[in-house]
């Protein structure tokens, strides 16, 4: 059986280690951002594919805000031309998702 805070105590060494690419490369820092965030989506249940977004409810909008996040950060890691607003968007929207993730997780 595992331990249900392993993952918990993984996720945030794993965020923590992330703040600082995040604060200096913003736009480096986002495909790592969102492979954490898609890991602990998958292992929280959530849907995360774009077919899944006709989810209703708190799920919708969690997997609506991780799917743009996404697609920003794929661009990004392509090597597309991606406004720096729009950068900043993803990363909050990954913290937002990390944030609504990691409070879920400590949940009872």
């Amino acid at each position: 059986m595992e331990e249900p805070g392993l993952d918990l105590h993984e996720w945030e060494t794993a965020w923590q280690a992330l703040e600082p690419l995040v604060a200096d490369s913003p736009a480096e820092a986002l495909p790592e951002l969102g492979r954490l965030i898609e890991e602990m989506l998958q292992a929280r249940g959530f849907p995360i594919d774009e077919d899944d977004v006709a989810v209703d409810g708190e799920e919708r909008e969690v997997v609506a805000e991780f799917l743009e996040a996404r697609r920003i950060a794929r661009l990004v890691d392509a090597g597309e031309p991606v406004d720096p607003g729009d950068v900043g968007a993803a990363v909050t929207g990954f913290r937002n998702l990390y944030d609504f993730l990691i409070a879920e997780r400590r949940a009872p």
